[in-house]
């Protein structure tokens, strides 16, 4: 039985490519470990930045496995503060930042900071913190979210905390991938269907072809057992 959260890492790990320099933030296990499956299996020569400001970590222990814990800076190979990091996406030097959020729309707008009235919410949100930087200057902007329903993929966001480079969005669903400005299906997950996609997203669906994502390998699942032991993956599905 295909798992989501083995997928979304799985297909997140296959946006990255050897040699690129790859940025994921707070509450990033899935973005931390599909850097960690990248390294292992196709991009060695990946280079992981994080919020503590260790390049490249070695695997941290099950037991502190957290996106932004000490582990990440303990065994670092080098340190690279987060303020090197904003220079570096705005000089054109950063090639991937994983981010999440709340609201998305068709083209690729990210709210991350207020349901409803932004003077009179119904829910106030984290805000978008350095995504509102990131995903404007960084070359892509991956995104990631857990939960897929037309709440959450919708015609008009009730705030827009980002807009920029966002190339492709992960769901449990599918894949969505930017093209000529606008969000369409870049694949859609075997455990899903193109009408269950259309169902749950406010916005049309377009596609250039109808492609069913890859599922993850044995190599990959295998690889992922020993790099994320305790399942930390999936703790948003949790």
């Amino acid at each position: 039985m295909l798992r989501p959260g083995d997928v979304m890492t799985v297909s997140m790990a296959r946006l990255i490519r050897d040699g690129e320099t790859v940025f994921h933030g707070v509450s990033s296990h899935m973005p931390m470990i599909s850097i960690l499956l990248a390294k292992a299996m196709h991009a060695p020569n990946a280079v992981h930045l994080n919020i503590p400001g260790g390049v490249d970590p070695y695997q941290p222990r099950p037991q502190s496995f957290t996106s932004a814990g000490e582990s990440l800076w303990q065994t670092a190979e080098a340190a690279y503060p987060l303020a090197e990091v904003f220079d570096l996406s705005m000089r054109g030097g950063l090639d991937v930042a994983f981010f999440s959020g709340v609201q998305f729309d068709h083209r690729g707008g990210v709210n991350a900071s207020v349901i409803g009235d932004y003077h009179k919410p119904k829910v106030r949100l984290p805000g978008g913190a350095g995504s509102a930087v990131l995903i404007s200057t960084a070359k892509r902007a991956v995104i990631w979210r857990t939960k897929h329903d037309r709440r959450t993929f919708t015609e008009t966001l009730d705030f827009v905390t980002a807009r920029g480079n966002v190339s492709e969005i992960v769901t449990p669903l599918c894949i969505f991938t930017m093209y000529q400005g606008e969000l369409i299906l870049r694949s859609i997950h075997p455990s899903s269907s193109l009408e269950e996609v259309s169902r749950n997203t406010s916005f049309p669906i377009r596609y250039l072809s109808l492609v069913t994502t890859q599922p993850p390998t044995r190599e990959e699942l295998r690889a992922l057992q020993q790099i994320d032991p305790m399942d930390d993956r999936s703790i948003e599905f949790r």
